[in-house]
């Protein structure tokens, strides 16, 4: 998913979704991307068939693969950046984690991590509760990784609710206003820090 526009458009990068295809969780982040692209960025998406394919990160290992260096190239240029993922037993998935490490390759680049770029935060999950854990932790592993989560992270629970009505549209007004300020801040953000 990309949109090219004229001059500098900030590049936004999507990383997350869960291994299902089509998972409400990378909906979400796809819908988020999408919002971006209204504001007049670019935008890349590494769902969750791509985060499966990423090897389980190891430090000791040198060589990297196709995909580690797509990610990698991806967060590089990235000017902000969206993450999206299902809470699983209160915190995020294993495969976004993976993902989130396999960044260290980005310790000595000259923006290392996620430095000054602003991160939006995304979670589903089944329970409130789940909800609210995952988004803390999500959001201490971006502190850590050097970037600043947005002041808005956004929490959806489907069973509470569909979120999603037969056009794939959002149910509730209230969860795609909640996406577009995700999205604006994320975009707003990213355009102070270049």
């Amino acid at each position: 998913m990309s949109s090219e526009t004229s001059g500098h458009a900030p590049l936004i990068v999507g990383i997350g979704g869960t291994t299902r295809p089509h998972s409400t969780t990378e909906r979400t982040l796809i819908k988020a991307l999408e919002a971006a692209e209204r504001l007049g960025a670019r935008t890349r998406l590494f769902n969750g068939a791509f985060l499966s394919r990423l090897p389980i990160y190891d430090p000791t290992v040198t060589e990297v693969s196709p995909e580690v260096v797509e990610l990698l190239d991806g967060v590089r240029q990235a000017d902000g950046v969206m993450v999206a993922s299902p809470g699983y037993h209160g915190s995020f998935s294993g495969l976004v984690k993976n993902a989130l490490d396999t960044l260290e390759n980005l310790r000595d680049a000259p923006r290392p991590y996620f430095e000054g770029r602003a991160v939006g935060c995304i979670v589903t999950a089944d329970g409130w509760q789940a909800c609210g854990t995952t988004l803390s932790c999500l959001r201490t592993v971006i502190h850590a990784l050097r970037g600043w989560p947005t002041p808005l992270g956004v929490t959806f629970n489907p069973s509470a609710g569909p979120l999603y009505d037969k056009n794939g549209d959002f149910h509730q007004a209230r969860d795609a206003s909640q996406i577009e300020l995700l999205a604006r801040q994320v975009v707003e953000f990213s355009g102070r820090a270049t």
